[in-house]
């Protein structure tokens, strides 16, 4: 993070950040650094790269709860639907903003966008459970049903903002560009308590691989679990569908080479996938700030490279098993 701070047009030495950062928290300043130094750190650089850092993290291990629970392979965050539901939610309040609405856009997207999810997520659930019981294909099949029609909302939103339509475009392929401070207090209430939840119960998803009669043989309430912890990973991905938009790969292929390297232990696999998502997602972002002639939308570039990075691996498997 510090090392990415000081890249940009201007450059900023590691120590210069580290002093910056310290006279932010009521340290001196020293006069030998430049007077605009702090305001490119603080205000400029710093927000965006912990915004990166933390949608990054909880994307990954939002993937990683999906795949350990559906014992699906190609499961993310998006397979419920969240994405889809966080994103119909902001385009209904971008194109409020275009007819006039009087609240902020800082606050009136995210705030939307985190509804839209909710109500997906309680859609996906009421569907996937009339007899409250929750199983692994049932989930799936609601996800994508209901991503259906809300991609088809999402397309009727687009038709109704006419002109204004690339607001709503830009929203959708994701950015960090003009985060700020809100975003990073956004995603530090949701995020990284969600994380500590997970963590918390991941000897109960370790057994719960094992087969819904061995987790229940254990005194493991299944349905119960798998529902809080699944409403658990949903709330940190809406919070970060709301504060980024749609930034898609990192919590689909970060788990899965996680899980190719430690194994299933959810125990080891959620902080890991956590710290490996921090750095992928920061890591791109930094590309697309620093090394790109043009800026493009993060999530364009996740999806140029995770794409044809996951087909390569899902290739390799099935000819693996074949064999």
């Amino acid at each position: 993070m510090i090392f990415s701070a000081g890249l940009g047009f201007i450059e900023i030495s590691p120590g210069e950040i580290l002093q910056i950062i310290a006279a932010g928290f009521g340290g001196h300043l020293p006069d030998t650094i430049d007077a605009s130094y702090p305001f490119v750190i603080m205000e400029v650089r710093l927000p965006r790269i912990i915004t990166a850092v933390l949608v990054g993290g909880g994307l990954a291990v939002a993937g990683c709860i999906f795949q350990s629970l559906l014992q699906n392979p190609l499961a993310d965050p998006y397979t419920l639907g969240i994405s889809s539901g966080a994103a119909f939610g902001a385009s209904v309040a971008i194109l409020l903003l275009i007819v006039g609405s009087a609240l902020p856009s800082s606050l009136i997207i995210p705030l939307f966008a985190f509804g839209g999810a909710l109500l997906t997520l309680a859609a996906v659930f009421s569907l996937a459970a009339p007899s409250t019981r929750l199983s692994s294909n049932s989930l799936i099949l609601a996800g994508i049903i209901i991503s259906a029609i809300l991609s088809a909302g999402i397309s009727l939103i687009k038709f109704l903002a006419d002109e204004q339509v690339n607001a709503i475009i830009f929203w959708l392929m994701g950015s960090f560009i003009g985060k700020d401070w809100t975003d990073v207090l956004l995603l530090s209430i949701l995020v990284l308590p969600s994380t500590l939840i997970l963590m918390l119960f991941s000897r109960e998803m370790d057994i719960m691989t094992f087969g819904d009669r061995t987790s229940e043989a254990l005194g493991i309430d299944t349905t119960k679990i798998r529902r809080f912890v699944l409403i658990v990973a949903s709330l940190s991905t809406s919070g970060c569908v709301a504060v980024s938009g749609i930034i898609g790969f990192v919590g689909l292929i970060v788990p899965h080479f996680v899980r190719m390297i430690l194994g299933p232990s959810n125990t080891m696999l959620i902080p890991v996938s956590f710290l490996c998502g921090c750095i992928l997602l920061l890591g791109a972002d930094t590309v697309t700030r620093v090394l790109l002639p043009t800026e493009i939308p993060i999530g364009v570039l996740t999806a140029l490279i995770g794409g044809p990075l996951f087909c390569y691996i899902f290739r390799k498997t099935q000819l693996q098993r074949w064999r």
